[in-house]
């Protein structure tokens, strides 16, 4: 069922709170040079005095008014940043004090917040299954906001994830380069393909997000557990140690395969865990561009 609104509003204020402290102390002035303006575009023509590239000369101004005119650019600063964000069944568990989906609103808020700072515009594509909502990219707090509202508002599903589903869409609506957060859980498989291809167009950054209960498993004897997107039930002996090590080397081996295959597609990656802070790993995705980029 839908989330309280009163509740909703609440979480949201609280959102917001922690992310603005966040955004002022340790990712100002930061954003704008990790995520920089694609190119750059024209700005004006003015005239031509010695020592200017002849080759920006605007030959069909300059022979209108009988003497040099060139042309004058500036960086194309201003971007579009979307939020692809997973709300399949499994967003919904956390074994602490949140689930997958309020962390996943966290994220977005903070790294819409900082996108909003730059004056860029944001938006937000939730999928599961299927494209659930999209909301077209806009500029302010009052559209960050929103971003968040929807994110945690979404009712409960048991609807699987389809990233291919997603990546297409995206494809198909966002025809400009753009910087693309794919915020998921990537319990998925058969995107590679898509992926690559959306990375070429445009900046993606995964941000895989976990739970520690995903890698280990208590002691608690004999339980039934639910697949969240499929409703399937299973019972587990907990207390046996093969079974144990069995679930946390298959989890292990999830991260493993993930962490490969966004390095083979050379795509950066913010690593979130629903049990500590995610600042810090946004600031080392931040840190690691501002080397490649020579700007540290």
């Amino acid at each position: 069922m839908a989330i309280d609104t009163k509740e909703l509003m609440k979480q949201v204020g609280k959102i917001r709170v922690i992310t603005n402290r966040l955004v002022d102390d340790y990712l100002s002035g930061a954003y704008h040079s990790v995520f920089r303006g694609q190119g750059i575009e024209f700005d004006e023509v003015r005239e031509y005095v010695p020592g200017d590239d002849i080759r920006a000369i605007d030959w069909n101004v300059t022979a209108r008014m009988g003497h040099p005119f060139i042309k004058r650019f500036s960086e194309e600063r201003e971007m579009t940043v979307l939020f692809l964000v997973d709300i399949s069944g499994s967003q919904g568990f956390g074994s602490g004090t949140r689930t997958k989906s309020e962390l996943a609103a966290e994220i977005t808020c903070l790294l819409a917040l900082s996108a909003i700072k730059n004056q860029d515009n944001v938006g937000l594509i939730l999928f599961s299954d299927r494209i659930e909502k999209s909301i077209p990219p806009r500029k302010g707090r009052t559209a960050v906001m929103r971003l968040v509202r929807e994110v945690l508002a979404t009712e409960e599903t048991r609807r699987g994830t389809d990233i291919t589903t997603a990546l297409r869409f995206l494809s198909n609506v966002q025809k400009r380069r753009a910087v693309v957060f794919i915020i998921s859980d990537f319990m998925d498989s058969g995107y590679d393909n898509e992926l690559r291809v959306i990375s070429r167009k445009h900046d993606v950054i995964c941000c895989p997000i976990t739970d520690p209960r995903e890698l280990q498993l208590v002691n608690a004897g004999l339980i039934e557990v639910q697949d969240p997107e499929t409703g399937d039930l299973c019972l587990l002996d907990t207390s046996s140690r093969q079974v144990r090590d069995a679930f946390r080397e298959q989890g292990e081996e999830r991260i493993s395969d993930l962490t490969q295959q966004f390095r083979r597609l050379k795509i950066d990656t913010i690593w979130a865990s629903t049990d500590r802070p995610f600042i810090d790993d946004v600031r080392k995705l931040f840190k690691q561009r501002q080397s490649r980029a020579g700007r540290v």
